[in-house]
């Protein structure tokens, strides 16, 4: 993220935000703890954030055109770099209409608060503890009035509770500074503390060499005596999409399936025809997005193979039995599961083709194999996308051809460069975005 500071100029120290599954909706005094308990389902996948949060029409245009599945908006806090003044509204489009809007079509909220910044600090205006030392309770107190003020705001936008809002502690600042790094980190106990309160779960940004290496390091200095957050967001350029960490810095099994990573900053990209200069950044949040606890049909019944062979009436064997399986899920087949096809499997392969606009062959031809693993729900999938469409979606693209894909359950990279293939060879926009249009061809048996 870009913060303001005493010149006014924006921080070159950077932060980013991430899509995560959005946050707040009423304080309930009582249960709140329990409800911050609660852990919603794991994703992963890619995410962006912009200096503010961009107009509808560009997020419309990045829904369905862009790898990103989140987005990062700063909600508030003296240091954000998109507060309001008299002379510049700061969000103006960010409120509780933006924010259900986002959310109804798909987009990860992940809510940024920008406060004060490390005591040592010598970019911001404003610094948690002028003067840190002693038990460093000012920088507590502090950091519990930052959560509050973040949970009204985030109310105020609509978002629901029991998710995430993220602080973001700029790193270049001086960690060996024990003072200003201990008052750091007692503002970070304080602000996950009362979020956890209030109904709320915590994340912190900072750079993987400084905020999140302190953390990372708080019980060398004073093992349980702070609180730690849920999830990490950290700055670590190295261009690489994945939610690995620098072990010079941060041990590996720390926060594992709970982060986010910057790894490219201040870059301009477009999608759909709307250009904007973003952080972007990947996700892997609640343990990541999980594939289908099965991924076997009618019963134990094998479906996926590298290949699938075009099969007539008198073919026997394990592709034929499989056949049989999805015909009986897709195509109303009611025969046996015995691997013959026979006059029974004929017609249920007949009228599946009649009725998507396949040749009517009656042989099981790519296209039909095609169409029937597509056969379905129609959602957007992205990468990360997970759960029995992304699988279909995956099956359906082996059959088509592209043996490559493997039928996990999870939206892969692999996954979405095989979609993007498939719309050039299709004519429609190469966006690796498998939306409406995608969904008909697959379904249509184009390939």
């Amino acid at each position: 993220m870009r913060l303001a500071h005493l010149s006014t100029a924006r921080a070159r120290v950077g932060i980013a935000a991430v899509a995560v599954l959005a946050i707040c909706a009423t304080l309930l005094p009582m249960g709140a703890a329990a409800a911050a308990e609660r852990r919603p389902d794991g994703f992963s996948g890619y995410a962006f954030d912009a200096r503010c949060a961009p107009t509808q029409e560009q997020m419309d245009a990045w829904l369905t055109s862009s790898p990103f599945s989140g987005v990062g908006i700063y909600i508030g806090g003296s240091m954000a770099s998109c507060r309001p003044t008299a002379s510049d509204p700061g969000q103006p489009h960010l409120d509780a209409t933006w924010v259900a809007r986002q959310r109804a079509g798909g987009w990860r909220l992940l809510p940024i608060w920008a406060g004060p910044q490390a005591a040592c600090h010598t970019l911001y205006g404003d610094l948690i503890d002028a003067n840190p030392a002693g038990s460093y309770a000012a920088a507590d107190a502090r950091g519990r009035a930052e959560a509050a003020a973040a949970v009204a705001r985030a109310q105020q936008l609509g978002l629901p509770a029991s998710s995430t809002l993220w602080y973001d502690l700029e790193g270049g600042y001086d960690v060996t500074n024990d003072d200003c790094r201990r008052s750091a980190l007692r503002f970070l106990s304080g602000w996950t503390s009362a979020l956890h309160d209030l109904g709320y779960r915590s994340g912190v940004y900072s750079s993987v060499s400084a905020g999140i290496h302190a953390l990372d390091n708080a019980d060398n200095l004073s093992p349980g005596s702070y609180v730690m957050p849920d999830h990490v967001w950290y700055a670590w350029y190295n261009g690489r999409a994945d939610v690995a960490i620098d072990p010079q810095w941060v041990r590996p099994s720390s926060w594992e399936g709970q982060r986010v990573h910057q790894y490219e900053a201040h870059t301009s990209a477009t999608y759909g025809g709307v250009s904007l200069t973003i952080d972007r950044n990947f996700m892997e949040i609640d343990g990541g997005a999980q594939p289908p606890r099965s991924t076997r049909l009618c019963g134990r019944t094998r479906v996926d193979f590298r290949t699938y062979p075009r099969l007539k009436p008198g073919s026997r064997g394990v592709r034929t039995k499989t056949l049989q399986c999805v015909l009986r899920k897709n195509a109303r087949y009611r025969g046996k599961l015995d691997g013959q096809f026979d006059r029974g499997v004929l017609k249920a392969v007949r009228t599946f083709q009649r009725r998507h606009d396949l040749r009517v062959t009656g042989r099981a031809d790519a296209a039909t194999w095609t169409a029937l693993f597509a056969k379905g729900s129609t959602p957007m999938l992205k990468v990360g996308a997970a759960g029995q469409p992304a699988l279909r979606l995956q099956r359906s693209l082996r059959a088509a051809g592209f043996r490559s894909v493997k039928p996990t359950g999870v939206v892969t990279d692999r996954t979405a460069t095989a979609v993007r293939r498939l719309q050039q060879r299709l004519g429609l926009d190469a966006t690796g975005v498998v939306t409406a249009d995608t969904w008909s061809a697959l379904q249509h048996g184009r390939r």
